[in-house]
């Protein structure tokens, strides 16, 4: 840093370099194209949501209960119905 906090061009090449190079996970990605970054991203994003998706799935799925009362509620319903008739 030079004098009253303002960076040198020097600082600022190494702030870029540590901000791309070591404080990312990803070593080369910043040496990518633009495209290609996108595509990745977009990548990590689907499986992000479908991962999400199936979880779900998986943790409500698990116990019919809701569709068991719809069930019942519409066979009440319909032996209503041809009791009337």
């Amino acid at each position: 840093m030079g004098t009253r906090g303002q960076m040198k061009s020097g600082d600022y090449k190494l702030s870029k370099y540590l901000i791309t190079h070591q404080m990312s996970g990803f070593s080369n990605f910043g040496a990518l194209a633009p495209k290609t970054k996108n595509i990745i991203v977009a990548g990590g994003l689907t499986s992000f949501v479908f991962g999400v998706y199936f979880y779900t799935m998986r943790a409500v799925g698990g116990t019919d209960e809701l569709q068991v009362a719809i069930d019942k509620f519409e066979d009440k319903k319909h032996q209503g119905e041809a009791k009337a008739t």
